[in-house]
């Protein structure tokens, strides 16, 4: 079955890349043996950088699922995921996650990810684009509000 659920997130990069919304990637979230969510990238065609193939799918999934984590689910996705798409699965929470391509492989056909990598290694005061903290003490007081609420759902 791991075959197949690949090989569908590899006929959605085409089927993405063919229809021009965006770059080469596809990815499905597949729960107890069957695919529950699709997505490609949508990047250049929704005019969002966040439309990535992974962020579409679990996008998707939680929709279907009516929950904001992915738990007992697997994502498939053409290629290994970039730092955006692996927070956003992290967050998700899947049990696996399986892909094709590395980035190294992304990087050959110019998806070269690295100045993120190197951008969350070189810290806040050294990035290429400034980082300013203003109104912290203001900010702290939702954080406060939200650390004192009662009802609030934990994730």
């Amino acid at each position: 079955m791991q075959k197949q659920f690949m090989q569908r997130a590899i006929e959605l990069a085409r089927e993405g890349m063919d229809a021009g919304a965006g770059g080469p990637f596809g990815s499905v979230v597949v729960k107890d043996g069957e695919i529950i969510a699709e997505g490609y990238n949508g990047v250049t065609s929704n005019n969002d950088p966040t439309a990535h193939a992974e962020v579409m799918a679990i996008r998707a999934a939680c929709q279907k699922l009516g929950t904001f984590q992915l738990d007992d689910c697997e994502i498939y996705t053409s290629c290994e995921p970039c730092p955006m798409c692996l927070g956003a699965i992290y967050w998700a929470r899947p049990k696996a996650v399986y892909y094709a391509c590395t980035r190294e492989d992304a990087a050959a056909i110019d998806f070269d990810d690295q100045l993120i990598y190197d951008e969350i290694d070189a810290g806040i005061d050294n990035r290429q684009i400034p980082f300013k903290q203003i109104q912290r003490a203001e900010a702290l007081t939702v954080f406060k509000a939200w650390q004192d609420k009662t009802d609030k759902i934990e994730y």
